[in-house]
């Protein structure tokens, strides 16, 4: 393009130039060379105006009509560009652009949107081009909302056309010669931009959160207070409040409907923030990483906006967590970090900061790469404002997928570990955060999977070692539970076998946390799902052979045996026998089938519950009886009342259930006869669980004192 202008300041090569331009390239089958050209028009446009004004425009404006897309395409790209170029060429010299452009070439010009519309040219795959080309009022609006019918290719493109002609558009003819919006204009443009954000369309909710964000100063004034509820538009909306907040300004003490300030701050913070910890995944993948990248970036613009403007807005939480978008985290830690016109403040541990990170040393660091960033991020452990949201990375890239990643975040980790094995009140410290962690991401199959693998690897490497001196340690018995709880009536194969890991690792810490690690792996050693049962027995394997003071010499051999001959993959009860077998070897409790448990309902009415065990209890089926010890918490005596919100939940005692015959009246719905699989309770028993078994209001006839508010129970 340079050298084409170049060439033009030749005299005798301008026009012909120029023609060619015109005549061979702006109708060129590639879109890129149909571009430039437009561009190359504009930058010849001040060698020869007047003839681009006679002779070349008019030319242009035939072409805008042309059946070949290409030739449309790129006669509207190159009117507007040559358009831009006389404009510019007139205010230079204090003249009005019709100098250049006579009525007939301006209705022309105002006239290529309509005859598109009427020709229906904005529909199909070529629509998508004259969208991209023109950029009128009605057509912006028509493309934010239709965003989701376009190829999915062309939607970007076509998203930041409309919205970068929509911020043209708005400076030059919404805004009075005072400087204020036109009042018809800001009253309609903006809470229609912002019922769109409701569209259950995903696109046209990104399309118009983008628009709001390129909305110039002028118009958002009176709305800011709006605009700050839409962080559900996620990474276009995150990018918008940004552009907003770079829009409008800050000032402490400012109208919150108006600027940034101490109002309103809080809230922008508060939806940066929720989004750096937006983990969304579908078919796609994890289509969240665009919204926390978006949320890094908007956090970081928005700091620095508020240090060079209200310093004293900036609240504590100035850094966040370090996760895998390693690059751009850094980007923005660093930014934050060495910022110095004027430095950031209540950054905590900013000396300990720079010296881990020196500004010098900092450009020449690949984020990109494990072996360069992950040795860096574990420095961070030793900050304790920073150790709990490191760990929270951390976990997820060592109990990853991505080799490298893995690698060596598990080799930095280790390092860290090491250095600190000697210093008791640290490991405790670090330890502590850890689970927190654990605790804090409980059922959280993102985070405690990854978790679960990577205690595995602490664990197995003795980096724990300080505690098994101790019985009963607090990080054990803490970790137990929350283990236990992490795999409780869980189905997820690939957590029950990280989990037997930690389970096996875990025997090396002593006292009777050591029982109790043993009848949970008992458990799953007899466990419904026989992939479970056979991983199991094969980690109790290797933990017999590595701990050799778990089992008796004398009964070694037979233990040995038993987990190695066993057919793991059996029938249940036989499988189970020989686990109870194992138990008896290591004087571990045999684990116990829990009593089947099932809620009676009455649908609308009521719930009844025996604190007794009725007469004929025993010959009921097994999916009607009803456990004592639950049935327990709701005594009350026959005749007593409850005012309770509808459903009622009344209890009746054992009398009143023989009298009314209540074994004979229970239904089980047919879907939910059959109980479910055994789950892990808390007392090391297997428990299974039955859907409720459901009564009907037409089984208690007269029972019921409707008149009464109070709905009193009257025994029969």
């Amino acid at each position: 393009m340079s050298s084409s202008v170049f060439i033009a300041g030749f005299q005798e090569y301008t026009k012909p130039m120029i023609d060619h331009l015109v005549s061979m390239k702006i109708n060129h089958w590639d879109g890129a060379i149909r571009e430039l050209s437009a561009k190359a028009l504009h930058h010849l446009t001040p060698q020869v105006p007047e003839y681009m004004a006679s002779h070349v425009f008019p030319a242009l404006l035939l072409m805008t009509l042309s059946s070949d897309l290409h030739s449309r395409h790129g006669a509207i790209l190159s009117c507007a560009e040559v358009t831009y170029a006389l404009y510019k060429l007139a205010s230079q010299s204090n003249r009005p652009v019709t100098d250049y452009l006579d009525e007939k070439a301006q209705q022309s010009l105002k006239q290529i949107h309509q005859q598109l519309y009427d020709r229906h040219l904005y529909r199909g795959l070529g629509g998508e081009l004259m969208r991209q080309a023109d950029g009128w009022q009605w057509l912006i609006n028509d493309t934010l909302r239709s965003l989701h019918l376009v190829s999915s290719h062309s939607r970007q493109q076509i998203k930041e056309a409309a919205v970068s002609a929509l911020a043209a558009l708005c400076n030059e003819y919404y805004m009075k010669e005072s400087g204020e919006a036109d009042f018809t204009i800001g009253r309609e443009l903006i809470p229609q931009y912002l019922a769109e954000l409701q569209s259950p369309e995903e696109m046209t909710r990104c399309g118009f959160s983008s628009a709001l964000g390129a909305l110039p100063g002028f118009l958002l004034r009176g709305h800011l207070q709006q605009d700050v509820s839409f962080a559900e538009a996620r990474r276009d909306g995150l990018k918008a409040i940004s552009r907003i907040c770079q829009t409008v300004g800050v000032k402490a003490e400012g109208p919150p409907d108006e600027v940034m300030c101490r109002e309103n701050i809080s809230e922008v913070y508060t939806a940066l923030l929720d989004c750096m910890s937006d983990y969304t995944t579908d078919s796609r993948g994890d289509v969240g990483a665009w919204v926390r990248e978006a949320a890094m970036t908007s956090l970081m613009d928005l700091i620095l906006l508020l240090v060079r403007t209200e310093p004293q807005l900036i609240e504590a939480h100035a850094s966040e967590k370090i996760d895998r978008f390693r690059a751009h985290a850094a980007q923005v830690f660093l930014t934050l970090l060495h910022f110095d016109s004027p430095p950031i403040p209540h950054v905590p541990h900013r000396r300990e900061l720079e010296s881990l990170f020196p500004r010098s040393d900092m450009a020449s660091v690949n984020w990109n790469a494990p072996s360069q960033a992950f040795p860096l991020i574990t420095q961070l452990l030793e900050l304790p404002t920073y150790r709990y949201h490191v760990l929270l990375g951390l976990a997820v890239s060592v109990g990853g997928l991505t080799a490298s990643t893995v690698r060596y975040s598990t080799q930095s980790l280790f390092e860290y570990m090491k250095r600190i094995q000697k210093d008791a009140q640290l490991l405790e410290s670090f330890s502590g955060t850890l689970l927190k962690v654990f605790e804090d991401n409980l059922l959280n199959d993102r985070v405690s999977v990854s978790l679960l693998k990577m205690l595995d690897q602490l664990l197995s490497n003795g980096c724990f070692d300080i505690f098994t001196a101790e019985e009963n340690h607090p990080f054990c018995v803490k970790l137990l539970t929350l283990c236990k709880e992490e795999i409780r009536k869980s189905k997820d194969v690939q957590k029950l076998q990280s989990s037997i890991a930690v389970l096996c690792g875990m025997v090396q810490f002593n006292g009777d946390v050591r029982q109790k690690v043993l009848l949970q792996l008992f458990i799953l050693l007899g466990h419904p799902f026989p992939v479970i049962r056979k991983a199991t027995a094969s980690q109790l394997y290797e933990m017999v052979l590595t701990y050799s003071d778990l089992v008796d010499a004398d009964v070694l051999d037979e233990v040995m045996s038993v987990l190695s001959d066993t057919v793991w993959d059996a029938e249940l009860p036989v499988v189970r026998g020989q686990r109870n077998h194992l138990c008896d070897l290591l004087g571990v409790p045999r684990p116990q089938l829990a009593t089947k448990v099932t809620s009676i309902l009455i649908h609308g009415a009521c719930a009844v519950r025996c604190s007794e065990l009725w007469s004929n209890y025993h010959s009921l089926p097994a999916c009607f009886r009803v456990s004592p010890g639950l049935l327990s918490r709701w005594v009350l005596s026959p005749l007593d009342c409850l005012c309770l919100p509808a459903p009622p939940i009344l209890a009746v005692d054992v009398s009143c259930g023989v009298g009314l015959g209540l074994p004979a009246l229970i239904k089980p719905e047919p879907s939910e006869a059959q109980p479910h699989a055994g789950v892990l309770s808390e007392s090391g028993t297997e428990e299974h669980s039955s859907q409720p078994v459901h009564l009907h209001p037409w089984a208690f006839p007269g029972l019921w004192d409707t008149s009464s508010p109070r709905r009193q129970f009257r025994c029969a």
